[in-house]
């Protein structure tokens, strides 16, 4: 782990006020989440981690779908704060969908039964470290982004709309674009409450 890392980190945040203006050249883009989903640590190798980039169209697309759905839910008074965070997420260059290919899963865990319980566990974990891996990345070209859990109430529309197999199990949107408005401060909790060192 080197400085530089470290820093990485620090600069990685939820960026909720997104443009669409591209900081890099999209190929490049493309070889990073290539690289990212290429280079994730796995249980047992098994790359049951799946994204879906949506770009333009698409990613207005999942918002809209995301707003329609919302609409429905949630309280008319409260509503208008919904869909300014939801057009924040439209008007950035697009949106990383992330899935869980249960076929993957459920394949170790016929393969391997004493471990049978713990696979969809460890398929969570490595999805996690993927975001993150995706989101740090992103972070070191100075785009900006954000992991959203509007799963499950989209799944089904998002299954629909985007021709998702059927054992992709959405796991978290990642809407993602140029920097409009920096994150505020953040604030820690004392390292010594959440970190402790026994010899």
């Amino acid at each position: 782990m080197t400085d530089e890392f470290l820093k990485l980190t620090q600069q990685r945040r939820s960026v909720y006020s997104l443009g669409n203006e591209m900081p890099i050249y999209p190929e490049e883009l493309t070889r990073l989440f290539r690289e990212c989903i290429k280079n994730c640590p796995t249980p047992f190798n098994s790359q049951s981690g799946r994204m879906v980039v949506l770009y333009r169209i698409n990613n207005r697309r999942l918002w809209n779908l995301t707003e329609d759905i919302l609409k429905e839910l949630t309280p008319a008074e409260s509503f208008t704060k919904t869909k300014q965070k939801l057009d924040g997420f439209s008007s950035g260059i697009g949106t990383i969908l992330f899935f869980i290919d249960d076929s993957v899963t459920e394949a170790l865990q016929k393969k391997y039964p004493l471990y049978a319980k713990q696979f969809p566990i460890w398929a969570e974990q490595s999805i996690g470290m993927l975001q993150y891996m995706v989101w740090t990345a992103l972070a070191e070209h100075k785009i900006g982004a954000s992991l959203q859990h509007y799963n499950p109430l989209i799944d089904e529309q998002v299954h629909h709309s985007f021709d998702i197999p059927s054992t992709w199990k959405l796991s978290a949107q990642m809407p993602f674009g140029s920097i409009v408005e920096a994150p505020q401060e953040k604030t820690y909790e004392p390292l010594d409450k959440r970190l402790r060192f026994m010899e």
